[in-house]
């Protein structure tokens, strides 16, 4: 392959990497009904923990409160079984009263704290069923659409293949210091290593090229000419 044709073909492998390019950005770009659905999926989740906390807290105090409520009730009936046994005179009746009395008003106590627990409860299981309802909803359709996705991506992956594949065939064709080196200018010149000049200006950077760069570059031959401002390199397409 003569000079010029490295030129050309440098170019093509250019073409090729463009594409390469397109592809890997477009796999990271998911449609916006998945990120809805992925969106709606986070939302289920942290409202089910938080209220699956909120319950276990609700729970927890309930508990107690029932312990305590528990343990009052039997020291009443404690005391009323001693009472009917030892409370052989007014004063002693009068004595087991006051206890049993103040036990009981402990436990009416207790009972009115238990009551906006045992609605909070039901409402916070109530809740907590009906967000896994909609997970177990939205399971099948985020399912759906993350297979979809992935099918998506995978086409993309194999379009990719294809296209490397061609590259690397291209790109043996070519000197490999010139390809080592458009591959850096590539990096460092957010992704075009190459580029053509029509009306004597570069059109990598639009700057207007001296006579003698434009001269040599049209040529195309090897070492190839660069562009005095952005360091590309140049050709002249037909």
């Amino acid at each position: 392959m003569n000079e010029s044709g490295q030129l050309e073909r440098l170019y093509q492998v250019q073409q090729l990497d463009l594409e390469l390019d397109t592809l890997s950005s477009q796999e990271s770009e998911i449609s916006g009904e998945l990120k809805d659905a992925r969106a709606q999926q986070e939302r289920i989740n942290n409202d089910l923990e938080d209220a699956e906390i909120a319950l276990e807290g609700v729970d927890k105090q309930a508990r107690r409160l029932e312990l305590d409520l528990g343990t009052t009730q039997e020291q009443i009936n404690r005391n009323k079984a001693e009472q009917d046994k030892n409370a052989t005179n007014a004063k002693m009746q009068s004595q087991y009263e006051n206890v049993i009395q103040q036990l009981g008003e402990r436990v009416s106590d207790y009972e009115e704290s238990l009551a906006p627990l045992y609605e909070r409860r039901e409402a916070l299981t109530g809740r907590a069923g009906e967000l896994r309802a909609e997970h177990r909803a939205l399971r099948p359709v985020l399912g759906g659409l993350e297979d979809a996705d992935e099918a998506r991506i995978q086409a993309l992956r194999d379009e990719g293949r294809e296209r490397r594949e061609r590259r690397a065939v291209m790109a043996a064709e070519i000197e490999g210091r010139l390809v080592k080196e458009y591959e850096l200018i590539r990096r460092s010149k957010k992704g075009i290593g190459i580029v053509s000049f029509e009306g004597g200006r570069c059109k990598g950077c639009n700057v207007q090229l001296p006579t003698n760069v434009q001269q040599r570059a049209a040529l195309g031959k090897l070492p190839a000419v660069k562009c005095p401002s952005c360091g590309r390199f140049l050709i002249k397409l037909n």
